[in-house]
């Protein structure tokens, strides 16, 4: 095999399918009743239920054809210095790059997935590595106040982010269940809160959160599969509108979103993933493409999208500026303005109308 298969396979929990039998024994990180998307042991999607053999993973990621990236592709947005909060109507989405964003909005400081280091990887010195530095440099974030962490895939999932974090702001760490026990056991100064599908959790006097499914899945090592919980959040911001951060999922029948939609929206702005969908018979269940997210944000009748998970870390086949252009081409086709859904590089903004020109209101 060659080098990049055995790198591919050695990050295998962070990058692909259900392709490991079902390991017999506890949960080392929930214990809780029996649901409608937990069996005791592991959790599942009950309307996406899928799974791919070893085979087909080890076809899939680590001997097929991958696109040639470059061993740097710099953003001319990186760089960007974020004003410390935004007040009222205002709504400021800074992309960090691939699923990491601050969102600034109603005087909080938000962010999701925080990924700052070189590798996602469960070691450091192997696995994918960034092409382009953090559109934000960690000393420029202004004081965070809450982490929305979606699953427990090394390129979501950054510990020693989540350190830094802890030591410089202590900000809460909203997760969904189980996810709270990894984060613990690496570092017990991280304020993780593992909540639940359909939870709604108070951030502050006018913003809260609610933990919604996504199509996906989770695991860390060789064991653990699905045994972490998974999901998207449903912001609801007071006066700056309803925001949908979809961490990763694939579009399946589409149903979640539609019950995100009739539940907590219509959005404002939805985040939606783009990237990492090839080889598309292995991915789709999984990862979005870019046309697919263009049809989620019309099921979530969001006023405007922006697309991440994409152009940081090689995690599978496609050419590192595709999804842009396939999302350049879906819009086109559906005759959708560029602008109301944006393939953003680490460093842009995405602003309201209130606070164009990058103007701080506080």
């Amino acid at each position: 095999m060659t080098r990049r298969g055995i790198l591919a396979l050695m990050t295998l929990p962070a990058l692909g399918s259900a392709w490991f039998a079902h390991a017999r024994g506890r949960n080392p990180y929930y214990a809780g009743p029996v649901t409608d998307h937990f069996d005791g042991l592991r959790f599942f999607n009950p309307d996406h239920l899928w799974s791919k053999s070893p085979v087909e993973a080890i076809r899939a990621l680590a001997l097929a054809d991958k696109a040639k990236w470059p061993t740097r592709w710099p953003s001319p947005f990186a760089g960007a210095t974020p004003p410390g909060r935004i007040e009222g109507a205002g709504l400021r989405v800074t992309a960090v790059g691939h699923s990491t964003h601050l969102i600034q909005a109603a005087g909080l400081n938000i962010l999701t997935d925080p990924v700052w280091s070189a590798r996602c990887s469960p070691v450091g010195f192997a696995g994918p590595k960034r092409v382009v530095p953090p559109g934000i440099r960690f000393a420029d974030l202004p004081k965070i106040d809450v982490v929305l962490l979606s699953h427990n895939h090394y390129d979501h999932m950054d510990v020693a982010t989540l350190s830094r974090l802890a030591a410089r702001d202590a900000p809460r760490v909203v997760t969904p269940l189980g996810n709270d026990v990894i984060l613990k056991s690496h570092d017990p100064a991280i304020a993780a809160e593992a909540y639940d599908w359909r939870d709604t959790v108070e951030l502050s006097d006018q913003v809260r959160v609610t933990l919604t499914p996504a199509y996906h899945w989770s695991a860390r090592g060789l064991s653990d599969r699905r045994k972490a919980l998974w999901s998207a959040f449903a912001i609801d911001a007071g006066p700056a509108g309803n925001i949908y951060y979809a961490g990763d999922t694939g579009l399946a029948g589409g149903e979640i979103f539609s019950a995100a939609r009739a539940e907590h929206g219509p959005f404002r702005l939805a985040i939606l993933p783009i990237g990492a969908y090839e080889p598309r018979w292995f991915m789709k269940d999984q990862h979005m493409d870019a046309e697919e997210a263009v049809s989620v944000m019309e099921l979530l009748d969001a006023e405007h999208a922006v697309g991440c998970h994409w152009g940081v870390f090689q995690l599978t086949a496609e050419q590192i500026d595709a999804p842009a252009e396939l999302l350049a081409a879906t819009l086109k086709a559906r005759d959708i303005s560029p602008e109301r859904f944006r393939a953003l590089r680490p460093g842009e903004v995405w602003a309201s109308p209130e606070i164009q020109g990058d103007a701080p209101t506080s």
